[in-house]
C-alpha cells in the first residue's frame, strides 16, 4: 500500500511539473540570423519541416532556416523517415517494391527487406557501410477496402488501389481531417494494366466481339460458335483487388447485370495456366499476367477494333484499361516519401514499370503513317452528318503531325475529366517545362460522341480542347510558352474510336487528342 501511494504521489508531482509553462514549451526555434524566435511544443519533424504548437497556433517552419534548442529537439543525424503503404496486393507485392528499389539505387541507398507477417513486410533504406537508416517503409497487403480503413485508423500513410475511392470512404476520410480524396491531387496513377480475354494457344479464335463476350458473361451463350462445344469460362480472383476490378469492369463496361461467380485461384499464373491447358477455355486476366494463354483481339459491336497494345492503353483507346492508383491524404509526408513520389514520374521509374509488363504514363509520339488502320476504321464509322469536306479538313490539319499517347477523356457529356486524364495533365505540363516541345506545335484536337447535331458537337469538342489546353498551361506554370505554339481544333464526331451505341463507347469518343508537329 505504501508503495502504491508513493507511486501516485510521484505521478501527481510529474503532472504538476508538466503543467508549468517551462516544461510544456520544450523547444525553441530561432532563425539563422537570430532575429526571430518561436517557442512551443514540437508536434513533428519530417526531415525537412518542423511543426510546432506555439502561442500563435500550429506553425510549420523550414528546418534549414532555423536552429532548434531544447529537450524536444530531434537528433537530425538519427532521423529516419517512416511511412506505410496499405491496400491492393496487385500493386504492393511487386510493383511498388521494385520502384522503391529503383529509387534506392538512384539515391545510393542500400535496401533490405524484413518480413514482419504473412502479408506484411518492411523495406529499410540505409547508407552503405554506415549504421545509419534513412527510411523505414512498411507494406500491408490486403485490399483497397482495408487500405482506406487503415488510412482512416492511422495505420497507413498511402493507399494502393485498383479502383477509385468510394463516396462513403471519401466522406469518412474528409471528416477525419485527411482531405478530399476525390480531388485529382490526392490520387496518382503509378501504372496501367488492363483486363483482356484469353484462350489456349491451340484455340482457332483470334478475336471476339463485345456483344458475344457480353452474351457469354450474362449466360445467354454457352457454346463456341460453329463447334457446338461448351465454353469453359474461367473468371477468377487471385486477390481481392483483381476480383473487385473484374466485377466492376464487366458489370459497368459490358453491361452484365448479374453478380459474376468467381473461382478462387492461388494467383494469376494458376488462372492463365488453367486457360492455356484447355482448348475450350475462355478467361479474363490482367494483360500483365497473361502467362501461357493467348490474348483475343476485342471487337466493338459496330466492328471497330479495340487494340490492347501499350500505346492503346496509354491513350485509353482500350475500354478495359485498369489504372493502378496510389492515394495520398492531405497531410505532410516525410521528405523522403515526397521525393519517392516525385521519382515515380521519371524515365527511370517508367522503365521499371515497363519491365514488369505494365504500362507507364509517359508520352510517346505515333506518326500519322503508322495509324492507317486506326484512321480507316474511325473514319468509316464517322457520324452521318460528317461530310467529305469535314474529313478532308481534319486530315489536312493533322497532316505532317504525330499523335501523342497523352489523351484526355471525359466522365460524362459535360467537361469532367476521368482519373487517367488528370494524370496526363501533369505529364504534358512536365514535358513543356523541360522544353520537350520547344519550337514545335501542339494541336489539341477535340472529338465528341454522336449525340446531338454535328454543328453542336464541333463546338462542344472545341470547347473541351480549349479547357484542356488551359489546364495544361496552368499546370506547366514554369514553362516558356513563347517557345511552343498550342493550337486548338474541334472535329466533333468525325473520328469515333468506339461504337457510339452504348455508354462506354460514347465515353471513349468524347476525348481530346494531342498531336505534335
Amino acid at each position: 500500500m505504501i508503495l502504491i501511494l508513493w507511486r501516485m504521489a510521484c505521478r501527481v508531482a510529474l503532472l504538476a511539473l508538466m503543467a508549468l509553462p517551462g516544461w510544456a514549451q520544450d523547444v525553441t526555434l530561432t532563425s539563422r540570423d537570430g532575429s526571430v524566435e518561436v517557442t512551443g511544443t514540437l508536434i513533428s519533424y519530417d526531415g525537412e519541416f518542423y511543426r510546432l504548437n506555439s502561442a500563435y497556433g500550429v506553425l510549420t517552419l523550414d528546418g534549414q532556416g532555423v536552429v532548434c534548442a531544447g529537450v524536444g529537439c530531434p537528433d537530425l543525424d538519427a532521423y529516419v523517415a517512416r511511412f506505410d503503404f496499405s491496400g491492393d496486393p496487385g500493386i504492393g507485392a511487386t510493383l511498388l517494391p521494385a520502384l522503391v528499389e529503383g529509387f534506392a539505387t538512384a539515391r545510393g541507398f542500400a535496401l533490405t527487406r524484413e518480413i514482419t507477417g504473412v502479408d506484411t513486410f518492411r523495406l529499410v533504406l540505409s547508407l552503405p557501410g554506415q549504421d545509419r537508416q534513412m527510411a523505414d517503409i512498411g507494406f500491408r497487403l490486403n485490399s483497397a477496402d482495408q487500405g482506406f480503413a487503415d488510412l482512416l485508423d492511422g495505420q497507413a500513410d498511402l493507399v494502393m488501389s485498383m479502383r477509385e475511392v468510394r463516396t462513403d470512404e471519401a466522406a469518412a476520410l474528409a471528416a477525419a481531417g485527411l482531405g478530399d480524396l476525390t480531388q485529382p491531387a490526392r490520387a496518382r496513377i503509378v501504372a496501367l494494366d488492363a483486363l483482356v480475354p484469353v484462350v489456349a494457344a491451340g484455340n482457332l479464335r483470334r478475336q471476339i466481339g463485345m456483344e458475344e463476350l457480353r452474351a457469354i458473361l450474362s449466360g445467354q451463350q454457352a457454346d463456341w460458335p460453329g463447334l457446338e462445344l461448351p465454353i469453359a469460362l474461367h473468371l477468377g480472383a487471385g486477390d481481392a483487388g483483381f476480383g473487385d476490378l473484374l466485377q466492376r469492369k464487366l458489370r459497368f463496361e459490358f453491361g452484365t447485370a448479374r453478380q459474376l461467380e468467381l473461382t478462387a485461384y492461388a494467383d494469376a499464373a494458376e488462372l492463365s495456366d488453367s486457360v492455356a491447358a484447355d482448348p475450350l477455355a475462355l478467361g479474363l486476366v490482367r494483360r500483365s499476367e497473361q502467362g501461357n494463354a493467348r490474348i483475343l483481339s476485342l471487337i466493338g459491336d459496330c466492328g471497330v477494333m479495340l487494340p490492347t497494345d501499350r500505346h492503346a492503353l496509354m491513350a485509353e483507346d482500350y475500354p478495359l484499361t485498369a489504372p493502378l492508383f496510389l492515394y495520398t491524404p492531405a497531410q505532410r509526408l516525410p521528405l523522403l516519401a515526397r521525393e519517392f513520389l516525385d521519382y515515380l514520374t521519371t524515365p527511370a521509374a517508367h522503365r521499371i514499370v515497363r519491365g514488369l509488363g505494365l504500362v507507364d504514363l509517359g508520352w510517346e509520339a505515333i506518326p500519322l503513317a503508322l495509324q492507317g488502320d486506326r484512321l480507316t476504321s474511325a473514319i468509316t464509322h464517322a457520324g452521318g452528318e460528317v461530310s467529305l469536306a469535314d474529313l478532308q479538313q481534319m486530315m489536312q490539319t493533322l497532316s505532317g503531325a504525330a499523335r501523342l499517347t497523352t489523351t484526355f477523356r471525359f466522365r460524362d457529356g459535360a467537361s469532367a475529366l476521368d482519373a487517367q486524364s488528370f494524370g496526363n495533365i501533369a505529364t504534358l505540363a512536365q514535358a513543356l517545362e523541360t522544353g520537350a516541345f520547344d519550337d514545335r506545335t501542339l494541336i489539341f484536337a477535340g472529338f465528341s460522341d454522336g449525340a446531338g447535331s454535328a454543328d453542336a458537337n464541333r463546338a462542344l469538342s472545341k470547347t473541351r480542347a480549349e479547357a484542356v489546353r488551359a489546364a495544361v498551361r496552368k499546370a506547366g506554370f514554369s514553362a516558356d510558352f513563347s517557345r511552343v505554339k498550342m493550337q486548338v481544333e474541334g472535329f466533333g464526331e468525325a473520328m469515333p474510336m468506339a461504337c457510339d451505341d452504348n455508354a462506354w463507347g460514347r465515353s471513349m469518343n468524347r476525348r481530346v487528342e494531342v498531336w505534335l508537329r
